[in-house]
Parts: structure tokens; sequence; C-alpha cells
């Protein structure tokens, strides 16, 4: 008989997720993904300038600041037929990179790490054999007995004083836990040096954009981060440089440490690589763009059906017609007025609340489809479109990083190993080390045209009577994001974003089809229904944000997580 288990909330994520599964034989049969808040953030910019919008939805979310903004100025400039000067290219492209490196270390160790590590764990560490461990993976100077006794110290004062403050709420002693003593210092030790090298990746991004979070340098036409070389209140090569300091240092972080423990990880955990697949239809952006007109870029994008890399289909360009065309929202299992699946400059986002219904409506997440498929969006979609074509820096990457495992897996291990959870990690760290090298590449890039004498970062919009209608297409950290924009007479008639989170999060749609998170969990382990790690872990690998902004906070020490296990 199956056992049917909630998590709600689910934590360690940005927004308001509940997870429900059925567990039958010590596995998942069946899922439910349900968005449990309702944002209607679309509703507020109706009637607004479009010049504006920008700044509203950088409010969708306390974390993906940066890339709503440049999701909604790209739709203008798509509606109007608006290019930006490569300046102003550049500039957002260094913007977006540094963003991106600095939440993907954060995702590792800060959200998703304590699923594989058990920091109680690390007190039977030996710090020499915790240092010969690290050293043997890589040459990162932080590895040293010294210091992973220091962390062993701070580790046992935690625990002594019963109060384990971001490691507290976890299941430690959990019999799906396998990484040895050593290891689980080796992380610990490693999760507190990233709090560092997020922080420098945070100042570099304060620096290019004014403010952090919520940027303040975009506008419909370009930027307005002023450049001048013989001024000290533009943008000069002083900056520029110590903000490609920054970075350089964090690059390192990434590819000795990130890097490194995601490969010990998927390695030591070498049993979890078929599990998480789900839906492997996979759909990515093209970003990073090198020129002007949005047309080239050094991020590919594209689409590949049923895990066949052979099917991969390019998305070129800023503004691409077979993306343009294909996308859909349906939301039967949803709570919206009505039973639709219309193309987001159609559809609406008026709130129909209702009970949790398992055959019926469960989630404030619309189901978006393309093609009238299910799509995966992310870095592990990103990558596996890149290695497709066949990307250069993309492959050389992939490979490097499987080529690792391999090493320390004792055992050949191809790109198909990334389709699942473990895989969604690795892909992950696979884009941020490239993310670092493109953000150095672009800021060479701008050094080198600023040089020549072109200083020019904003071409002014200009609005038509009528109806225009654009998308702006961005590659976040979380996977492909798309605004939807319909302007009339310079006013917002309708506006419409669909994120990364509602790609993969998104419920059943009206045939059935299950949403990414709610198929990636079928199939999954569960050893103990009280304590439902592996549910933990599959979600996690996602990077849920799901209405961000949004946080709990409990001082008076009141239960506000609850697993039921029925």
């Amino acid at each position: 008989m199956a056992q049917r288990i909630t998590i709600d909330p689910i934590t360690r994520i940005e927004g308001h997720l509940r997870i429900d599964v059925e567990v039958e034989d010590g596995k998942v049969t069946n899922a439910w993904s349900s968005g449990q808040m309702y944002r209607g953030l679309e509703n507020i910019l109706k009637g607004r300038d479009p010049r504006d919008a920008w700044l509203f939805v950088q409010r969708i979310c306390g974390v993906c600041t940066t890339v709503h903004a440049m999701a909604s100025v790209r739709a203008v400039e798509d509606a109007l037929k608006l290019q930006i000067p490569y300046n102003a290219q550049l500039v957002r492209n260094i913007v977006q990179g540094i963003h991106c490196i600095q939440d993907h270390i954060v995702h590792f160790y800060a959200l998703s790490a304590l699923d594989w590590v058990d920091v109680v764990s690390a007190l039977d560490a030996d710090p020499v054999k915790t240092a010969q461990l690290a050293d043997s993976l890589s040459d990162w100077p932080g590895n040293s007995p010294k210091r992973f006794q220091a962390v062993k110290d701070k580790v046992k004062g935690l625990v002594a004083s019963g109060q384990l403050g971001p490691f507290a709420n976890a299941y430690w002693g959990h019999s799906a836990m396998k990484l040895p003593p050593e290891a689980n210092l080796m992380a610990v030790s490693h999760y507190l040096e990233a709090l560092d090298y997020q922080r420098k990746a945070t100042m570099a991004l304060g620096i290019i954009s004014g403010k952090n979070p919520h940027i303040q340098n975009l506008s419909v036409g370009g930027v307005t981060t002023a450049i001048n070389p013989d001024s000290a209140n533009a943008l000069n090569m002083e900056r520029i440089y110590y903000i490609k300091q920054l970075v350089e240092e964090v690059k390192g972080f990434i590819n000795m440490v990130y890097t490194t423990d995601v490969v010990a990880v998927g390695a030591l955990y070498a049993d979890w690589i078929p599990y998480g697949n789900g839906v492997t239809n996979y759909l990515a952006a093209p970003d990073m763009f090198l020129d002007a007109a949005g047309n080239k870029a050094d991020l590919p994008g594209g689409t590949i059906m049923d895990g066949d890399l052979s099917t991969v289909k390019p998305i070129e360009g800023i503004s691409n017609q077979y993306f343009k065309e294909n996308v859909e929202e349906g939301i039967s299992r949803a709570w919206y007025d009505g039973d639709w699946s219309k193309h987001p400059w159609d559809s609406s986002t008026d709130a129909k609340p209702g009970d949790f219904d398992y055959e019926g409506r469960y989630t404030w997440l619309k189901a978006p489809r393309f093609q009238g498929k299910p799509m995966q969006v992310g870095p592990l979609a990103q990558m596996l479109v890149g290695y497709a074509q066949g990307h250069e820096l993309t492959v050389k990457t992939v490979d490097a990083v499987l080529g690792r495992v391999s090493e320390v897996a004792g055992t050949t291990v191809g790109p198909n190993a990334l389709f699942g959870t473990i895989g969604r990690h690795a892909a992950r760290a696979v884009r941020a080390n490239i993310m670092a090298d493109l953000t150095l590449k672009h800021i060479d890039l701008l050094v080198d045209n600023i040089g020549k004498g072109d200083l020019e970062i904003f071409n002014p919009p200009t609005f038509p009577k009528g109806e225009q209608r654009g998308v702006g297409v961005h590659e976040a950290p979380r996977g492909l994001l798309s605004h939807w924009i319909v302007i009339q007479d310079g006013r917002i008639k309708n506006y419409q974003a669909v994120v990364p989170s509602t790609w993969n999060a998104g419920p059943r749609d009206a045939s059935g089809a299950l949403g990414p998170y709610e198929a990636s969990l079928i199939g999954n382990p569960i050893a103990d229904p009280e304590r439902p790690l592996e549910v933990l872990r599959t979600v996690h690998s996602f990077d849920p944000c799901i209405a961000c902004a949004v946080h709990m906070l409990d001082p008076e020490g009141k239960e506000v997580v609850n697993v039921k296990a029925l």
C-alpha cells in the first residue's frame, strides 16, 4: 500500500514550495509539486510605462534580481526593435556573469550541500587525513591540517552549545549519508570559505551595477553605467581591473574548491547517478551576446528532445522565432480563473484560490510547455545543448569535469550521467567555470572597445502608436527566463514572466504530463519516510526559486517545517 509524504515547506530554497510524494516498497511512485504563494506582479504592471517595468520585476526575487531586470529591458527592446550599444551589451554580460558565479556557489554550499554532507560526522575526522584527501583532489592553499583542525573545533563548539545555527534541523546520522568523516570535514571547511568568495563576487557586482541586490544600472536602450577612463566618478580602468581581480579570485575558488567538491560528492555517491532524470526534454537560451544586435552569443541555446543529443535544435539570437512561437502556459491544475493553455502574450494571471486537490488544482504555478511538451531548464539544459552543438568551451569543460569524476570514482563517467540529480550539480559546477571564463573574456572585450574610443552606452527608445509585442530571453542561473510584453500606445497592456522554476516546478498539464520536479522524483529511494532526505536531494538539485524575497522568521522557535508521513 502506498504511503503519502508531505513536506511543507521545502526549506533551503527561495520561496514557498510544498512537495507531496507517494512511496511504495521504498520508492517514490507519484509526486506533486505545489507553489504555495501567489505573486501577481504581472497585474501590477498593467498600464505602466514599459521603461519602468524592470525596476518592478526585479522585486520578483531577492536573489534573481539582475536576471528579471535583464529580461524585462530586453522584452521592451525586442518589441521596439531597438538595438543597444556594444558597450552596453558587454556591461550587461559582465553583470550576468558575476551574478551567475555568485549564485552557483551559494546554491551548492548554502542550499544543497547539506543534503550530502553530515556536519556532525566531521567531529570524527582526522584533520591530517582530511588534508591528505583534499590534497589528492586539488592544490587549494586552504587545505591544511591546521585549517581543518580549526574548523573541527568550531563545529565541536557549535554542537556542544546546542545552537547549530545554519546547520540545525538537518538529517544528521541519516542512513543515506555516505561520505566518510574526512570528506565531511573538508566540505564544512569549504562551506565557510565559500561565504567569503561569494562575497567577493557580490562586491564586484555592486561596483559595476551600482547596487546589489536590485541593480541600478539598466535602462531600456542600454545601461546607465557611465564610461570615462579619465573620471573618478565613472567606470574607469581602475574600477574595471579591480572587478577583474575579484572575478579571478572567485574563479580560482570555483575551479579548485567548488568543482572539486562536486566531483567528490558525485564520485562518492555514484549510486545516485541513475536517480532524478525525470523530464529529459531540455530548453536553453543563447546569452552573453558578442554584438550590439544580439545575434551572436558566447553561450549557445537550443532544445533537446527525449534525452537524445542528436535531436539538438539551436535557438539563435536574442529575438528567435523558433522560441517565440512554441511557448504556452496552461492552468488546468493551478489556482487561476479558467481552464486554458495560451501563449504568454495572450495569457492572464487571475487568481482563483482553492483547496489542494490531488486530482484537480493544487498549485499557484502554471504549466509551461514548448511544442506541447514539458521541458527541463537550468545549467544541465544549457550544458547538454552546448555539448550537443560542439560548443568548444562547453565540450572542453564538461569533458574535464567528467574526467575528474571518472578518476575519483574509478570508472568512466560520460555525458549521459549528467541527466539526473547528481548531474544537475555537476552541470552547475561546469557552468560556473564557463561563466567565470566568459566574464573575464568580456571584461577584456570591454577594455579593448573603450581603448578604441567608444564610450557609448545608450540608445533612446521611441514608443510608436498602436500595439507592439516583445519577449526578453535570458539564461539565468536557474535556467531559461522569458518576459513577455504587449505595449499599447506606449503603455503596458499585458505582461507575463515565465521563470525557470515555473518550467521546472510547474504541475501536471491538461493531458496529465508531470512537470520536471514531479517526474524527477519518480523512482527515488526513500530509506526513512519520517526523514525524506532523498526527496530534498532531487528537489534541491534544481535550485528552486518559487516566490522570492519572501522570508519566514519565527523568533519564538515554533515549528516552521512539517513533514507528514501518512
